[in-house]
């Protein structure tokens, strides 16, 4: 009879201990285990504080560099496109901040709920990662793409996020007063649809954990690069060299579309390996045009040094 008691009482107290364990989003340290190859500076939560000069210049790398550089580097699930655009020119860059929501199981939403409470969590969840937002920090959710009835946010929200991150939200799913939210001067969305309707039948399920968006994977403190083509989540690790290696490819292109204009070289001149003749030209271009460097001149001179130009 003991031994028929021991294991159902083991079993329920680890399953107390799982719930009085159970937690809304990662722990600073978890934040930093999943993010190991950061080697910088951190945000309180634990996220890579990566460059704020970085992600300016970010704005003006191309999804197709982006893309084709993390590819190269092994991360061929980083893009999802298809999106609904709110303000279709206005490009977003930022650090992600997050969210999980499913649909509603009463048990397991009394159970966040619950710890949300003793968080000091106020309000309905879906404005609890709202309340954690930074400036430089975009909300990325996956709402499993529900549009009816799956609304995260409307224009009340959305005054609160910008006012918060001074950015928008990517939502795998919907957002409604759409009119309010197009008021909101620098604010925009990526979304998968717009609707009337409020929220109900989804819950909260976590901030700040590993989701999936479309076909992308995103991590907390992932780089965001939003433009109407789509999103790319870049791991902060490779966001340095992903944007100098981005600038000298169109630095490249500058040189070569002139001088295809000018007739100097051939098409197939230029789309092949340099010759040293070309490399020499375009060195001399860029010392006659030090205005058109997107980088500094140490960052560029370095750059090609490590790739023997």
């Amino acid at each position: 009879m003991i031994k028929k008691i021991y294991f159902p009482i083991l079993f329920l107290l680890s399953f107390i201990s799982a719930i009085e364990a159970q937690q809304i989003t990662l722990t600073k340290e978890q934040i930093t285990a999943l993010t190991p190859e950061w080697k910088g500076e951190r945000l309180p939560d634990g996220r890579p504080k990566t460059s704020e000069k970085l992600l300016e210049r970010l704005k003006n790398v191309s999804i197709e560099e982006a893309w084709g550089y993390l590819r190269n580097k092994g991360y061929q699930n980083q893009f999802e496109g298809d999106w609904m655009v709110m303000c279709p020119e206005q490009v977003m860059v930022g650090r992600a901040v997050t969210a999980q929501y499913m649909p509603l199981r009463p048990d397991w939403d009394k159970i966040v709920k619950e710890v949300g409470e003793k968080e000091g969590r106020i309000g309905g969840t879906n404005s609890w990662p709202i309340d954690v937002l930074k400036p430089g920090d975009i909300y990325i959710a996956d709402s499993y793409g529900k549009i009816v009835d799956g609304t995260l946010i409307g224009d009340n929200l959305g005054n609160s996020i910008y006012a918060k991150s001074k950015n928008g939200v990517i939502f795998y799913g919907s957002v409604r007063d759409i009119e309010g939210l197009e008021k909101i001067e620098g604010f925009n969305a990526w979304i998968k649809g717009y609707d009337p309707s409020y929220i109900q039948q989804m819950m909260l399920a976590s901030i700040n954990n590993p989701i999936r968006i479309g076909r992308a994977t995103v991590l907390p403190g992932d780089v965001i690069l939003a433009k109407k083509g789509g999103i790319v989540a870049i791991p902060p690790h490779l966001l340095a060299d992903l944007v100098i290696n981005s600038e000298f490819v169109a630095l490249r292109d500058q040189f070569g579309h002139q001088r295809l204009r000018e007739g100097k070289y051939t098409p197939g001149e230029i789309d092949r390996q340099w010759t040293d003749n070309i490399k020499q030209d375009f060195l001399a271009w860029i010392n006659e045009n030090p205005n058109k460097l997107p980088m500094t001149r140490t960052e560029l001179d370095a750059f090609m040094k490590e790739r023997n130009w």
